[in-house]
Order: structure tokens, then C-alpha cells, then sequence
């Protein structure tokens, strides 16, 4: 099987259903959530982030429009996320939640980020080896993130653990270690593949063993819904990561002058 494959078909399919999700239930999909209610035309933006979602999803599946709806998702998460949760970074700098929710959309900004790198193949920024080294470094920032919010916040974490697993507190730390382990690896370039592989791995098994049991209870509240689809997301975010092909630390290299100079004469 064709990992690489099936993990883009894996995101495409997951942002089509996002872009399903948001005019079914009258509203933002969990990704594009966090818009002020007083914001003008809100509703308006409501049905353009899900329009984004399902064309740039749709586009992804093709491989003459995979890489422009690559660059579009992207581009669409970097600017949504800066405009309605950056402003939460200056109004509640040291809240380590703003931090954890900037990390779930950086998961999806890199992932998309990253496919853009792989289907455009040029070595133009955004694309090229600096594209790839920044995709990289945000996914390790936001598994910083991530794992930071398991030690902040305890009393939330642990209680979602599975009932059948002793040691709740136990597992709640474990995983924040993982994740602020293979953050770290990922963002400094030290064996980026395997962290980022070990990554997806927790993020999946943290969506079918806690997410999953209560969807199948049924019953679910708005928030749960909502986490599941976040969860559901970032699984298919962390999987194009971990068959992408992360630079080598050191891999981007400014050339000298005279390098440039050299590089300059041959392309004449």
C-alpha cells in the first residue's frame, strides 16, 4: 500500500466532510470555528469557510488541482487563524488554552502546507526546502502545544482517559510527555520522521479510544461533537506529516556571495 497516498486521500476526504459538516448544521465547521458572534456577515463566512473546505478538499483528489488547492487550504487556515485566535494571544498572553487551540488549526495550516511542497515541486517559497522546514517547525510548535495543555490542565485531561485503563493521572502525563518529546524532535530536526510517525500515532489512538466510544454511546453533547471532529481532523493533519519527507537538520542553506555569484554566471 502507498502510505503517502492514502494519507492525502485520508485529508482530502476529511476536508470534503468538514465542508459538508458546516451547511448541515447552520453554522462554522469545528475548524473554522471561534468567530465573534457580533462580526458582520458572519453567517456569510460561515458557508465560504465550508465552501473552502469542500472545493479545496475536491481539489486535492485531482493531481492537476491538487497543488492550487493545496496552497488555497493553506493560505485560507494561516489567515482565518490570525484573524479570530491570534487576537486571543494579545488579550490572554500567558492562557495556555489560546496556545492549544492555535495548535489544532497549525496542525491542519502545516499539513496543507506541506502537500502544497510535495505537489507544486518547485523550490520557490512557500514551496522548496524553507516551505518544508517551516510546515515542519509549526507541527512541532503545535505538538508543543498540545502536550504542554496535558500538564495545564489535568483535571480535564485525565478524565478522558478510557474507564478500562488504571491510572488515569498516569496517562494524562505519558501522553503530554510524548507529545512534547516528538514536538520538540520534529521542530529542531532531530529524526523529524520518526516523531512525527510516533505523533500520529498517539493522535489516533486518542481519537478511537476516547472519542471514539462516546460517538458509538450516541448522545452526544455539542462539545463532544465538536472535539471529535477537531480530533478526527488532526489525525488526517498528522498523517500527511508522518509520511511527508521532513528536511535534515541543517538542510536549508543561505549561499554565500560568491556562491550566488557563481550560481548567477551558470544560469546565463
Amino acid at each position: 500500500m502507498d502510505w503517502k497516498k492514502a494519507t492525502h486521500l485520508f485529508f482530502a476526504v476529511t476536508m470534503i466532510a468538514i465542508g459538508v459538516i458546516g451547511p448541515l448544521s447552520g453554522s462554522f465547521a469545528p475548524i473554522w470555528n471561534s468567530v465573534p458572534q457580533t462580526l458582520p456577515g458572519r453567517q456569510l463566512l460561515a458557508y465560504l469557510s465550508s465552501l473552502v473546505s469542500l472545493v479545496a478538499g475536491a481539489g486535492l483528489l485531482a493531481r492537476r488541482s491538487a497543488a492550487p488547492s493545496a496552497l488555497v487550504l493553506f493560505l485560507a487556515l494561516l489567515l482565518w487563524t490570525v484573524a479570530f485566535k491570534g487576537l486571543f494571544i494579545v488579550s490572554t498572553p500567558l492562557e495556555e488554552v489560546v496556545y492549544q487551540s492555535i495548535g489544532e488549526n497549525a496542525v491542519l495550516i502545516a499539513a496543507a502546507w506541506l502537500l502544497y511542497v510535495e505537489f507544486a515541486q518547485s523550490r520557490t517559497f512557500p514551496a522548496g526546502d524553507v516551505g518544508l522546514r517551516i510546515a515542519y517547525l509549526i507541527y512541532g510548535l503545535a505538538l508543543i502545544a498540545f502536550g504542554l495543555s496535558h500538564f495545564f490542565y489535568l483535571q480535564m485531561t485525565a478524565p478522558l482517559v478510557p474507564s478500562w485503563l488504571p491510572g488515569h493521572a498516569f496517562w494524562a502525563y505519558l501522553t503530554g510527555c510524548i507529545y512534547l518529546a516528538t514536538g520538540l524532535a520534529i521542530a529542531v530536526g532531530l529524526a523529524p520522521h520518526y516523531a512525527a510517525i510516533i505523533a500520529a500515532l498517539q493522535i489516533a489512538l486518542i481519537t478511537i479510544l476516547v472519542w471514539g466510544p462516546i460517538v458509538f454511546a450516541g448522545n452526544l453533547s455539542a462539545g463532544h461533537w465538536q472535539e471529535t471532529i477537531v480530533s478526527w481532523a488532526l489525525t488526517a493533519g498528522a498523517w500527511v506529516m508522518a509520511t511527508g519527507s521532513p528536511p535534515a537538520t541543517g538542510s536549508i542553506r543561505i549561499p554565500s556571495r560568491q556562491g550566488r555569484l557563481a550560481l548567477s554566471d551558470r544560469n546565463r
